[in-house]
């Protein structure tokens, strides 16, 4: 296990059935491979099937004043102690049963959704990851999550 996933776990599991929406903590959602959490909004056959978000990053919102929680960024895991934005593209993560890929680090905010209009800012652009599954599995409030460390190629000595 890497050194960054000590402490590290999910403290929300968050759907919306509509894009650009906050998202509700229900507490546990099956990932499943190539698609994403289980009746959400964002779940397809592409490159961000499954957002996640710091909730370090919430209380940075919530120290300028806002009354927010966590979903209200449309991310789909609320994430405690893990720098998601020092994790390479590429580097796959084990939340609860679920293996999960790395696949975008922040993005473009082209519409001002409803988060940025109620807030007037939105952290998810700037610190909010994505992920592609890669391993089906349960996600639950509570997991662990493990920075999984990629075996050294054939032949390397590594």
């Amino acid at each position: 296990m890497g050194d960054k996933a000590i402490n590290a776990r999910v403290v929300a599991v968050c759907v919306s059935a509509k894009k650009g929406m906050r998202k509700k903590n229900i507490g546990e959602a099956m990932a499943v491979v190539n698609h994403g959490i289980e009746h959400d909004a964002h779940a397809a056959d592409w490159h961000r099937q499954i957002s996640l978000l710091a909730l370090e990053s919430i209380e940075k919102m919530r120290q300028m004043g806002l009354d927010v929680c966590p979903g209200d960024f449309a991310e789909n895991l609320t994430t405690e102690g893990i720098e998601l934005t020092s994790l390479p593209i590429g580097t796959r993560l084990k939340a609860g049963e679920a293996e999960l890929e790395v696949t975008q680090i922040g993005k473009e905010c082209h519409t001002r959704c409803a988060i940025y209009r109620m807030a007037g800012d939105c952290v998810m652009p700037r610190e909010g990851i994505f992920t592609r599954v890669v391993s089906s599995g349960r996600i639950r409030v509570g997991d662990t999550i493990e920075v999984l460390v990629p075996k050294a190629p054939e032949g390397t000595g590594a």
